[in-house]
């Protein structure tokens, strides 16, 4: 009697399970529906509008006065191209020497643990804040906003990014290899250059290129710095022609072929961003290493 009430228990519980099993299986797909449905319905509408403006002209002429006809992205597109070059010039050298002592040297540590600390804080920051503060230290002292006021602001978003990502990629391999090195006499900068860094590289770049992906489409922090120039200009001491200002004022105005201009723009910035994450999984991801 006992053993057939242990087995009924036994079925019960399996029921039970199977049926919890069952509803959490719902509602993860619903939930993956939900935002996979949204998801599609902004890629359509980005394609759907952004090939109405796209033209030979968007990559060969200015952006247009008001009132005009035609004009198209050109100088948006090279001033985004070169804030966000040097950005990441000089903010990728800052965050892998950083993700190097946290992983390497910091440990456990009080300063390493503030600078983690510190870290986070940029890396949930909103990138508005990053702007209003390169606007108080910079632009407000100059009295004028610049593509360097720029270039600063997108180098201060992509410090944390690469922070994180190099400091967790160093983290991966395992001590074993250093203290191998360490055994036959190899100096430590030696061990971090020669065998953690290369064999933790295609997670290092993996995060540099998730940074730039990041950037590429910050509007707020360059309303406050480089702003926008309608002409052509590749002086960094002035304000700078950028895609995200650029798209964010086509967007607002009532001028349909500025309307049009933007959400090509939009297009530019979504393929290069996906075009940027496809490589960075495809090509230097861990597993490719």
């Amino acid at each position: 009697m006992s053993a057939v009430l242990a087995k009924s228990s036994r079925n019960a519980v399996f029921t039970r399970r199977k049926i919890v099993n069952k509803v959490a299986l719902a509602l993860s797909l619903a939930a993956m529906a939900f935002g996979l449905f949204w998801l599609i319905w902004i890629l359509f509408t980005t394609v759907s509008l952004g090939l109405a403006g796209f033209s030979l002209h968007t990559f060969t002429e200015m952006t247009p006065s008001p009132n005009s006809e035609g004009g198209g992205l050109l100088n948006a597109i090279v001033g985004s191209l070169i804030m966000v070059g040097m950005a990441t010039l000089i903010g990728t050298p800052v965050g892998v020497l950083s993700g190097i002592y946290l992983a390497e040297y910091g440990g456990t540590g009080w300063l390493a643990s503030i600078t983690r600390f510190i870290n986070d804080i940029l890396l949930s920051a909103p990138s508005i804040v990053i702007g209003l503060f390169v606007y108080a230290i910079y632009v407000s002292h100059t009295k004028s906003f610049s593509g360097f006021a720029g270039v600063i602001a997108l180098a201060l978003l992509v410090v944390p990014v690469v922070v994180r990502t190099t400091e967790n990629m160093l983290k991966l391999i395992p001590n074993t290899l250093r203290e191998a090195a360490f055994a036959l006499g190899t100096p430590r900068w030696k061990v971090i250059m020669s065998i953690t860094l290369k064999s933790a590289r295609a997670g290092v770049v993996t995060g540099v290129l998730l940074a730039v992906a990041r950037i590429a489409g910050e509007t707020a922090p360059l309303l406050f710095t480089a702003l926008s120039n309608q002409f052509w200009s590749l002086d960094l001491g002035r304000p700078m022609a950028n895609l995200p200002v650029t798209i964010f004022k086509f967007a607002m105005s009532p001028f349909q072929n500025w309307q049009d201009l933007a959400w090509a723009g939009v297009l530019i910035i979504t393929v290069g961003v996906l075009g940027l994450n496809i490589l960075a999984r495809t090509y230097f991801s861990p597993k490719n290493q």
